[in-house]
């Protein structure tokens, strides 16, 4: 479809791709990746006909056509949102006002000779090509697109100019859709959608019948849309085929063999070069040294990239709160008319790790400024637990950055002294080393904002962590970075984020947030889709309630660790638990039973006795217990070494209190005895957790029967 030759980009002496060679065939799916900077935008533009290359030439066939969908900056205006869609069908339009044009004339005529049958003979050519092109599915196409893309039947009489710059890249991006060009080059379509459009964008691809070409820094979304990866770094375009995540091992693989020939190919250098050195104005070995240099001359230099930066940060410790964190007992915001919460109970308990989801406008970030203390509700109870220290990461948390002060100035001017000395450190695990400290906010790119505003965060010490989209801005990199320290958090954390690997690395329960309620899932995202799709397909799951908290019991020993039984479990027993189908819980005849499925499709897991068996989804079903093995294997190794750490830390301290002389300094005294209570939690905390993941191991390895 198309051929890349030779291609050279330059901007002013920096050269972006250089003799490049490279194709896209008929239904590929590629992801490009790469730094930011490196280039991938710009190849996108290249292809699209935005902007020429300085050499080479890119050559494609005569009947391609081309939709491309830039990462911002796209208006529409004059037009209702249904009216702007319908311009995506250009030749369908021009063929449905010809069809009317001539339906007036032979309304018209009464003539009956050659010109009328010419004219009948013309209609019944262009009603072939409006049919053959999809006209009569047109109005059906855009219902389609509008509810995937979350725009709701009532607004497609509203006019785009209303619509806030979010929208106006989904209005974009449906007219892109619609048009179905046989390529698609998209930049960061995920940017604007929430977690259902993203759902339906990853189901609309799967059957698109192009070419797909797109940038997405969210990589549950090319995992599943992408089958071949192309690198943007080093000059040139490396591809790799598989999905992102076969990509990363097998880039880290090349890049470790990259290193390991460069680092032989320096050695050699640097041993010829001391013999060159050694021996230059040495008459006998003259021959020897002018060898040398011409063999210099001729060696191809390996060229290997920069080390990414990333983000390396881990929280500060706080006081270990109660077990209940927050509660919300019949809460309701309503703005104007609009109800967003309304009777909304939920409570939160120590360790959890719970994700709020839903569309835009559901009322999410109502939810989470109201958990964080921030507006008001108009009735209902919120109580907040004992000893809880609140941090609250706001969406638009960048934009109340003082525009006037340099880095080090907005964060020193949130910093609690004791902090004052750490927030250099802070900075440079936040990418901004050096002079970037005295930058000023206003010229910091939106990615370094963000990263400035999670860097403040640091400063305070909290044990319950309020995050509302804090991986916007951030790249691929960075998010696996924010997200293990998170994972590494003791605290408890509510979030909101569109990145739904993120999502379900993360939570630990998910919230459903929409139509003024607030629905509980235990799990994960996958969980939370897999409850989802159940009723989706008509199968009786319970929906899962959540849990109502026991009366706290007041702690009698400080300095006692938490026995297993003292911290709540993780419900994720009702995913395990569906119930039977209704009718035969009911008693209803055998074959009223039978026209439901007699398995779960979506789950096999679920499958009952009598189902024949599904190949497929066995196969499915051991490859996702043998992830999941891996992940619990590598979790319980990285707890075995913090608890090892962790008493280590314990017995020093324990040898330092039995040594003569402790108590002399009362103080300092008091601060060592706090340290070790900490530590005595923390070996508890882990031991429980070590203890709940070899209790999975071990049920999973007894046979079921049956």
């Amino acid at each position: 479809m198309i051929h890349v030759e030779g291609l050279t980009k330059r901007f002013g002496e920096r050269v972006l791709l250089e003799d490049v060679s490279w194709h896209v065939k008929k239904r590929d799916r590629i992801g490009l990746s790469g730094p930011n900077g490196s280039g991938k935008t710009t190849l996108l533009k290249m292809l699209a006909g935005m902007e020429e290359p300085d050499e080479g030439s890119i050559r494609m066939a005569s009947d391609t056509t081309i939709g491309y969908l830039p990462q911002d900056g796209i208006v529409h205006k004059g037009r209702t949102l249904i009216e702007e869609l319908t311009l995506a069908f250009t030749e369908l339009l021009k063929l449905k006002a010809e069809l009317h044009d001539i339906e007036d004339k032979l309304a018209h005529d009464d003539d009956t000779g050659a010109a009328h049958e010419k004219l009948l003979e013309r209609y019944s050519e262009i009603q072939e090509r409006f049919k053959h092109l999809g006209g009569y599915e047109m109005d059906g196409a855009i219902a389609d697109v509008m509810r995937g893309l979350g725009f709701k039947p009532e607004e497609q009489s509203r006019r785009c100019e209303e619509f806030s710059g979010g929208w106006q890249m989904r209005i974009a991006l449906g007219k892109l859709l619609l048009a179905r060009p046989n390529l698609l080059l998209m930049d960061e379509p995920t940017n604007h959608l929430d977690l259902p459009a993203r759902n339906w964008l990853e189901e609309y691809l799967e059957d698109y019948p192009g070419s797909v070409v797109l940038v997405s820094h969210d990589r549950y979304f090319l995992d599943s849309t992408v089958k071949r990866i192309t690198e943007v770094g080093l000059r040139t375009l490396t591809d790799y085929h598989g999905n992102y995540s076969h990509y990363v091992t097998a880039h880290t693989a090349a890049m470790d063999r990259l290193r390991e020939a460069h680092r032989r190919q320096s050695e050699e250098i640097e041993k010829t070069q001391a013999f060159i050195n050694r021996f230059r104005y040495t008459a006998t070995k003259a021959r020897q040294v002018q060898s040398r240099i011409k063999l210099l001359d001729k060696v191809e230099r390996i060229e290997i990239p920069p080390e990414r930066k990333k983000i390396r940060f881990h929280f500060p410790d706080a006081p270990r709160p109660g077990r209940v964190l927050m509660e919300l007992k019949g809460l309701r915001k309503a703005y104007g008319a609009n109800v967003v919460l309304n009777g909304i109970d939920l409570h939160i308990e120590r360790g959890d790790r719970l994700a709020l989801v839903g569309p835009n406008g559901a009322g999410k970030s109502t939810l989470m400024r109201v958990i964080a203390g921030v507006d008001h509700f108009d009735s209902g109870e919120r109580i907040e637990g004992h000893k809880v220290v609140l941090d609250y990461f706001a969406q638009d948390q960048a934009a109340v950055l003082n525009p006037s002060r340099t880095i080090y100035e907005e964060m020193s001017s949130g910093s609690p002294t004791t902090m004052v000395p750490m927030i250099r450190t802070i900075l440079g695990g936040f990418l901004f080393s050096g002079d970037d400290a005295y930058k000023k906010v206003a010229v910091l790119s939106g990615g370094e904002r963000n990263r400035v505003a999670l860097a403040r965060m640091l400063l305070n010490p909290s044990n319950l962590l309020v995050l509302d989209e804090p991986t916007n801005h951030l790249d691929l990199d960075s998010k696996e970075v924010l997200l293990d320290a998170l994972l590494d958090y003791t605290g408890t954390i509510v979030f909101v984020s569109h990145d739904r690997y993120f999502v379900d690395r993360l939570a630990n329960k998910v919230v459903e947030v929409g139509g003024g309620q607030a629905l509980f899932y235990p799990g994960g995202y996958e969980d939370f889709l897999y409850f989802k799709k159940q009723r989706a397909a008509g199968l009786d799951v319970a929906l899962p309630k959540a849990p109502v908290p026991a009366p706290e019991k007041t702690e009698r020993h400080a300095a006692a660790p938490p026995t297993p039984a003292a911290k709540p479990k993780t419900e994720a027993a009702p995913a395990a638990k569906a119930p039977a189908h209704a009718a035969s819980a009911k008693g209803k005849p055998a074959k009223a039973e039978a026209a439901k499925p007699s398995y779960d499709p979506l789950a096999p897991r679920l499958r009952t006795k009598e189902a024949a068996p599904d190949r497929a989804a066995e196969e499915r079903e051991r490859k996702q217990r043998e992830r999941e093995a891996k992940k619990r294997e590598q979790r319980v190794k990285e707890l075995e070494a913090r608890i090892a750490a962790t008493e280590t830390a314990v017995k020093a301290l324990e040898a330092a209190m039995a040594a003569p002389g402790f108590y002399d300094d009362r103080a300092a005294a008091e601060k060592k005895v706090d340290e070790h209570k900490n530590l005595m939690w923390e070996v508890g905390d882990l031991m429980h957790q070590w203890e709940m993941l070899q209790a999975e191991a071990e049920a999973e390895a007894v046979p079921t029967r049956g």
